[in-house]
């Protein structure tokens, strides 16, 4: 979700002004996902880099990521939604732990999306981490080292109860994926739009989804393979 800060100072207010914005685009996304029936959203909210940002604007992000978390989850716990947090939580304050924890019991039994936050996350951070799960399974005679495959990396990493990544959209104008989803985003297709992230909307959203749906999606085989 990219070009808040761009949004704001495009517009001379402060960078704070289209974080907030974001928050209003991110409703939207959410909702046109949930009536698209999609299965699965995953977000980057806050990179394990985006630390290296001014502090007053990290701190701005915390608040935020705090309030939202208090003011949304009784909406997405109505609409069925299971809200799900990826990423290194243990850098986050008490507070927001503690605010993590109960908004993930409140919605775990829900059937409906699966929207994943990946807050304080990085694609090397979650392959480091399941590196040293399955060491440690290793190490405790839990695991032979030749039974190690794809399989048990992939059950060792953030959304393991997830499949592949089908589709990815990133806006803002970059065409690049900044440390996303490195193992999930494999073989997903990837989308890129200049639109800002304040202003994207369902009729985005949908040129995006139009743009996939065109797409032939191979694997690894020839089109005659997929077509037959």
């Amino acid at each position: 979700m990219d070009g808040n800060g761009r949004w704001s100072e495009q517009k001379g207010k402060h960078r704070v002004f289209g974080h907030k914005h974001g928050v209003k685009a991110l409703r939207r996304t959410i909702s046109f996902a949930a009536e698209q029936k999609i299965n699965a959203l995953t977000i980057f909210a806050f990179s394990s880099e985006n630390w290296k940002r001014p502090k007053q604007e990290v701190n701005m992000l915390m608040e935020l990521f705090f309030t939202v978390l208090g003011s949304e989850v009784k909406k997405l716990n109505q609409n069925n939604i299971k809200l799900n947090i990826i990423g290194d939580v243990s850098g986050f304050s008490n507070n927001l732990q503690k605010k993590i924890m109960v908004a993930q019991q409140l919605t775990e039994n829900n059937t409906g999306l699966v929207l994943s936050v990946a807050a304080n996350y990085g694609g090397r951070w979650d392959i480091t981490n399941a590196t040293k799960l399955i060491a440690q399974q290793v190490k405790d005679g839990e695991l032979n080292i030749d039974d190690i495959s794809e399989a048990t990396i992939t059950q060792s990493l953030s959304l393991y109860d997830l499949p592949d990544v089908d589709f990815m959209i990133r806006t803002g104008g970059d065409h690049r994926i900044s440390n996303f989803l490195l193992w999930q985003l494999s073989y997903a297709e990837l989308y890129f739009t200049n639109t800002l992230w304040p202003d994207f909307d369902a009729e985005d959203f949908q040129l995006a989804l139009d743009v996939f749906s065109g797409k032939e999606r191979r694997f690894g085989q020839t089109s005659a393979q997929v077509s037959g």
